[in-house]
């Protein structure tokens, strides 16, 4: 008996063992494999879609994706709903419309008046913003977004401006023209001329891209310096032309996206329209030299060899954007689309992440970046290397969206 009680014992011991051993099975499917994670962004959309749906569900408001705590008006949220509306187009879905509208409606009240914008301010960079209201006005037919476009357009009129007759890039920024400052204000102040003053101020608008390019033209690179000031007395000034000391590849992208938005609204007839698709070939010429061999720049464009130089995200996203529309509008040689194509394979390789649940985002970008102020900027490539690099910032965000819908990735 006590043999059999002994016996009994140890088969029981071997079979919990043998229990508990056993992988872990799914109830439902009876299998050994983990249930899986629910995509929150399907992953057989386009880049356009993954990354503007990505936004939409981490920031359910536009005003949000800055970080506020309180809606504001703003360049980074201009440039975002700008290229919402450009996907918008290309897919009429109805998500990136709404979106647009429901930051507007915080922002803009019934009377047009935009929360938070100073005319006073003459800051450039508060124009940009004003490009969606143009489409909005034109899907809703409501006068308020027509009302605060012609605010906005108030500022040209009196906006301080050089001796040389170049747009200060903001009132606390005197006597100063930044190439950021060229796709802030260009091409809304162009779209307004065109449509609504028959074209009669496009000569002055391309006299602000003929100055600064005479003004931070670099003859050996055939690059842009940063910025320029007419005074000569900012520190980051070279005190004999004025110019900034660095080339910065965002501030490049700034300026080729200008001249490809704003040839938009210059007819083919107009004398000055030659002159930008001169330009925007130069340049466009002139970055492909600098380019990585992964298909991407770096932030201090002229300077791979350099440490810590390193791979930027926004500025790539420009180029590949800039590149790929001058190629489509013939303002480029057709040749300008694959080199397009390869950026944007390079910043898919590079910089794009995506979690198990389908959300996509974009890293290395450069947080922010300009001269003067306070605490001083003073321009030299230490500078520039001392901005912090972060992850999913609009300046990287949204350039990525316009390029991916210009590309039809």
């Amino acid at each position: 008996m006590r043999f059999i009680n002994k016996y009994v014992l140890g088969t029981l011991v071997i079979l919990l063992t043998l229990y508990n051993c056993k992988p872990k099975t799914d109830k439902k499917e009876g299998s050994s494999i983990a249930p899986k994670v629910q995509k929150v962004v399907a992953e057989d959309l386009k880049w356009a879609d993954r990354m503007a749906l990505s936004i939409i569900h981490t920031y359910p408001n536009a005003w949000q994706t800055e970080n506020d705590s309180l809606p504001k008006w703003n360049y980074k949220i201009g440039l975002l709903c700008t290229a919402l509306e450009k996907l918008h187009k290309k897919t009429s879905d109805q998500r990136y419309l709404n979106y647009v509208k429901e930051y507007t409606d915080i922002i803009i009240d019934d009377n047009g008046k935009i929360k938070g914008y100073e005319l006073e301010n003459f800051n450039i960079d508060m124009i940009n913003s004003g490009k969606m209201l143009f489409w909005l006005y034109d899907e809703t037919e409501n006068v308020k977004y027509l009302s605060a476009i012609k605010t906005l357009n108030e500022q040209y009129k009196d906006h301080p401006r050089t001796n040389s007759g170049g747009l200060w890039h903001k009132k606390i920024y005197p006597n100063q023209m930044w190439l950021d400052g060229l796709y802030m204000g260009a091409p809304f102040f162009a779209e307004y001329n065109a449509r609504f003053e028959k074209g009669e101020l496009l000569d002055d608008i391309a006299y602000q891209f003929e100055l600064i390019w005479q003004k931070t033209y670099d003859e050996e690179t055939g690059l842009l310096y940063h910025a320029w000031d007419e005074s000569k007395q900012m520190g980051w000034a070279d005190k004999e032309t004025g110019k900034s000391a660095n080339f910065w590849s965002r501030s490049l992208g700034w300026y080729i996206m200008a001249l490809v938005d704003v040839l938009d609204f210059f007819p083919e007839t107009h004398p000055k329209r030659v002159v930008l698709i001169e330009q925007l070939n130069q340049l466009s010429e002139a970055l492909l030299k600098f380019q990585d061999e992964s298909g991407v720049w770096y932030q201090v464009t002229n300077l791979p060899n350099r440490e810590p130089n390193y791979l930027e995200s926004s500025g790539s996203c420009m180029f590949a954007y800039g590149f790929s529309k001058g190629a489509e509008k013939g303002y480029l040689p057709s040749s300008y689309h694959q080199v397009a194509l390869n950026i944007f394979d390079g910043i898919i390789k590079e910089f794009i992440e995506v979690e198990d649940n389908g959300l996509v985002h974009i890293t290395k970008i450069c947080k922010s970046a300009g001269l003067g102020g306070d605490p001083y900027r003073d321009g030299t490539f230490e500078y520039y290397m001392s901005e912090p690099i972060v992850t999913d910032n609009l300046h990287g965000l949204s350039p990525f969206i316009l390029a991916a819908v210009q590309l039809n990735k």
